[in-house]
């Protein structure tokens, strides 16, 4: 069964990108992170960005090496 991720736009691809090389194995965190204290400022659109990229950081990792990603 395939998994299909939605990402808006180029720049969360990007903010996640940089996640990933700020933070490497725990990218996933800090986009979760991001998400929590965007929605504790009660920041809904901030909220779901964030919780997209962390969920876009969490399939790039687990795909296995036969997933092709476009």
């Amino acid at each position: 069964m395939q998994t299909h991720v939605h990402i808006p736009d180029a720049a969360a691809a990007r903010e996640a990108a940089d996640l990933i090389e700020r933070f490497g194995d725990f990218a996933a965190d800090e986009a979760a992170q991001r998400a929590c204290r965007s929605r504790e400022l009660g920041n809904v659109l901030h909220y779901c960005r964030w919780r997209q990229i962390q969920r876009f950081i969490e399939h790039l990792g687990n795909a296995g090496p036969d997933v092709t990603r476009h």
